[in-house]
């Protein structure tokens, strides 16, 4: 990488498995403690919210439509900042940081949309290698990072072929290559299905878990529960504002929500 591995990121970040600083290490990949945020007045989108995420975990974020899962994503990435509280991303507060950082911190978060956006007149090496090209990765190893990413997501062979060319599951596996491609330690998902069909929906969620698998932290927004029932995964969902968690997954829900988590003593009560 140019310009020297400590240039690029202005502090160290890590994946399951990957030694780290041990002090980095024994911190949690994402912390929300307190987190408000009011689009209007009156009505808070995310209230109080805190929820802690550790390396390596694989969680649903669900609630019906509105309900602010792309908000709380967004407060993640930067899109947003909280008018309460704070998000910690490996022991940083993302909302304290320089505009200038704000780079860095997404280059390493992988960041998967419904709506795909790849460029549809690129091809697919080039929507994946533009993620490395700012970083004035080595060609060569543009070039190998995007192999290995479009082999891991089903599509090796195919970089030539422009995005236009690709049915909707492709163009999607192809988001999720671009989204991986820089080896982040988070990967947010904001309903990465909710445009294809039952098949291909279970198809994307399992890549998605074949990425946890090597480490990476993965954030799936939907409210599509016919998938989340297919699975044991946490999940933590959205309504009015506060969030519940079932931490088996449905079968751990009891037949209904748990109580909802107001305070940073309930993190790591088990549903």
């Amino acid at each position: 990488m140019a310009n020297g591995g400590s240039g690029i990121r202005p502090f160290p970040f890590f994946r399951a498995g990957v030694r780290a600083d041990p002090a980095v290490g024994a911190k949690p990949v994402l912390a929300l403690e307190g987190v408000t945020k009011f689009f209007r007045p009156d009505v808070p989108t995310l209230r109080d919210v805190n929820l802690t995420v550790e390396r390596g975990e694989f969680l649903f974020i669900t609630g019906p439509s509105g309900a602010g899962k792309s908000t709380l994503l967004s407060l993640i990435y930067r899109a947003e900042t909280p008018d309460d509280g704070r998000i910690l991303f490996s022991g940083r507060d993302v909302a304290r940081l320089a505009p200038k950082s704000i780079p860095y911190l997404r280059r390493n978060l992988g960041i998967v949309f419904q709506d795909f956006k790849v460029v549809d007149h690129w091809t697919v090496f080039e929507n994946c290698a533009v993620a490395l090209e700012i970083l004035d990765m080595p060609r060569r190893l543009v070039r190998a990072r995007v192999a290995e990413a479009l082999e891991r997501v089903g599509l090796a062979g195919r970089g030539d072929e422009r995005t236009e060319n690709l049915s909707g599951g492709e163009m999607q596996r192809c988001a999720v290559a671009r989204a991986i491609v820089t080896e982040p330690a988070l990967l947010l998902a904001d309903e990465p299905t909710g445009n294809l069909d039952p098949h291909l929906a279970l198809d994307i969620l399992t890549l998605f878990e074949e990425i946890n698998a090597t480490g990476t932290t993965v954030l799936f927004a939907t409210h599509d529960h016919s998938l989340i029932s297919k699975r044991n995964h946490r999940i933590v969902s959205l309504e009015d504002g506060r969030i519940t968690e079932a931490r088996g997954g449905l079968k751990s829900w009891h037949g209904r929500l748990t109580k909802p988590l107001s305070s940073s003593s309930d993190e790591g009560r088990a549903a």
